[in-house]
């Protein structure tokens, strides 16, 4: 039976490593800020919006939330953007995605300052992490890679299967296991002999968004499993991309859905908040 890796746990840890930094910090005369944009009434947006911003008060991170009207053009947001990147109190922006349809993502991107890019979605950011020095690592995949390093997995030499190949997940945890010395093979819906690809992994990393999508008799015994996915399959219940039941048969170390990757987030941007607050010194 795997052993689970508990993000809860780590995650714990990390803040209360941030929250002592950040102790610190506001003793000379530094105080790590946040700026967090919701444009519209998104449901699950509003939970994660208030989510990150007891996270930042429980840390001592100050907080600095605009929350806009579905309806807010282009022009308003990027003008509130101009503005936090002036802010010499502010040293992490992030907007909320996604973004009512009448707003490009793409163009609210990449008009943060990348030195204020907390998300690590800025094109300049991703260029820097795909060289290997990156300024701002994105969330979740630094979430991964610490909870990997937590649970004393070592990547170099190691075969590693990213099944997902998202810019917000697959393409940037990819890098990074890239950057440990892993040989990283990139999968996707399109993937011929998607189980014979898996079978071949020593480290598992799901983030394609498909409810148990990879089957536990994919993985090759004793492999650890990283599973990114998040999946509501009917009225309550969550699981994520991987058969968590049969692949525990099989892995030497798995993360559950939900209280996995979930956690390490939140946890990693207040991370990245805390770092630009001491670049700024």
């Amino acid at each position: 039976m795997a052993k689970i890796i508990d993000g809860k746990a780590i995650a714990a840890k990390i803040r209360a490593e941030i929250s002592a930094e950040a102790a610190r910090l506001k003793e000379q005369g530094i105080v790590p800020g946040l700026a967090v944009v919701l444009v519209g009434e998104d449901p699950a947006s509003k939970v994660y919006v208030s989510m990150k911003e007891k996270a930042c008060a429980d840390v001592g991170i100050f907080s600095d939330e605009y929350k806009l009207p579905a309806e807010t053009g282009e022009a308003e947001l990027l003008a509130l953007i101009e503005k936090l990147n002036a802010d010499p109190k502010i040293h992490g922006i992030l907007v909320q995605l996604p973004l009512p349809k009448q707003i490009n993502t793409e163009r609210i991107l990449e008009a943060i300052s990348p030195e204020k890019d907390a998300d690590g979605f800025h094109p300049y950011n991703v260029g820097r992490l795909v060289i290997g020095k990156p300024l701002f690592q994105p969330c979740t995949p630094y979430g991964v890679m610490v909870m990997l390093k937590e649970a004393g997995v070592e990547l170099s030499g190691k075969e590693v299967v990213v099944v997902g190949r998202s810019n917000i997940v697959g393409k940037p945890v990819a890098f990074m296991c890239l950057q440990q010395n892993a040989t990283v093979t990139l999968c996707h819906s399109k993937t011929r002999d998607l189980a014979g690809k898996v079978a071949q992994a020593d480290v598992v990393i799901a983030a394609v968004g498909v409810p148990e999508m990879i089957k536990g008799a994919w993985i090759k015994e004793g492999a650890v499993v990283i599973d990114v996915g998040v999946n509501r399959v009917g009225e309550k219940k969550l699981v994520g991309d991987v058969e968590f039941a049969a692949a525990s048969e099989r892995a030497s170390a798995i993360t559950p859905v939900p209280g996995g990757v979930g956690p390490m987030t939140i946890t990693m941007l207040l991370q990245n908040t805390l770092e630009s607050a001491k670049r700024g010194m």
